[in-house]
């Protein structure tokens, strides 16, 4: 089984005149690949994947796959290969099904798979619909928890219930309910890993498992270091680190993610800042924010 401990980075996808960048998204698996976050995500909210078709998805997850393994050049030959995530989305189980048959055979760490949104089914719905995906997975599954992209929530109830199953192991958790999150934790059979960047600090003291942050891929070894700090028992320094962290938390989630994540690595030369409609770019007066956050912040 894989281990969902850390902090994760929900990668974005770059993009050159209206076509996926995949030089820029490697470089940017390498560079993650540096910073001892534990593992990638592929295909995720923040990787815009809803405006991605079904050949460009494949393309990007097997850049990154291959990006993600250790080289056998000697500059990076200490690298250590990084677990790949992939996000797997829709309201159809069935179509989900093949989904989920196309990446039993890739090397990934896990599927991570948000409850089937807009058609809002009932709990039991859920509980069905997540059990057929897990069955048919041959990775470990982590559950997204996400009830405003989604609108339906996973109550607690649901979630103790596919807790049982064996293959599901995780949860990025977005709902916002501290009960919620403290009966995970303290129930012990999923990984919880904190959804809403600005609950890192807290989900990691009580107990959680780390984050899948998005605002992480800026400095993103600070954010290892608020880990290990928490991690060891260290609250005073992970505070400060937190601290120090907060205002670039709130600049990348101002404006409708990955918007104001890729106006920052723009700024710094990482990527263009680029996007599908419907998204768009960050506004004019967040970009010059967030260009003059990454003049005064080291990379």
């Amino acid at each position: 089984m894989s281990d969902f401990s850390g902090i994760w980075i929900p990668l974005i996808t770059p993009f050159a005149d209206g076509a996926v960048d995949h030089a820029a998204l490697r470089a940017l698996v390498r560079r993650y690949a540096d910073t001892g976050v534990a593992g990638l995500v592929a295909l995720g909210t923040t990787g815009e994947p809803a405006t991605l078709d079904a050949a460009e998805q494949d393309a990007v997850l097997a850049t990154i796959l291959d990006a993600a393994q250790a080289d056998a050049d000697a500059t990076d030959a200490q690298r250590r290969p990084l677990p790949v995530l992939v996000g797997v989305s829709g309201n159809h189980t069935a179509s989900m099904l093949a989904r989920i048959e196309q990446l039993n055979p890739l090397p990934i760490a896990g599927v991570l798979i948000a409850a089937p949104y807009y058609t809002r089914p009932a709990q039991d719905g859920i509980v069905a619909h997540f059990s057929a995906l897990a069955d048919a997975s041959a990775h470990p599954v982590v559950l997204y928890d996400i009830p405003q992209r989604t609108g339906v929530r996973l109550e607690l109830d649901t979630l103790l219930t596919l807790a049982a199953h064996p293959r599901i192991q995780a949860i990025k958790d977005c709902a916002g309910s501290l009960d919620t999150t403290l009966a995970l934790i303290r129930d012990g059979r999923l990984q919880v890993l904190a959804g809403n960047d600005l609950e890192v600090f807290s989900t990691v003291c009580a107990g959680g498992s780390g984050a899948i942050a998005a605002s992480a891929h800026w400095r993103p070894e600070r954010f290892v270091a608020l880990y290990r700090a928490l991690t060891e028992g260290k609250l005073d320094e992970g505070r400060r680190i937190f601290h120090a962290l907060v205002p670039q938390i709130q600049f990348a989630f101002a404006e409708p993610n990955p918007a104001p994540m890729k106006a920052l690595l723009a700024a710094t030369g990482w990527v263009r800042n680029e996007l599908r409609l419907p998204m768009t770019r960050a506004s004019a007066a967040l970009t010059e924010r967030l260009a003059a956050l990454g003049e005064t912040l080291p990379r």
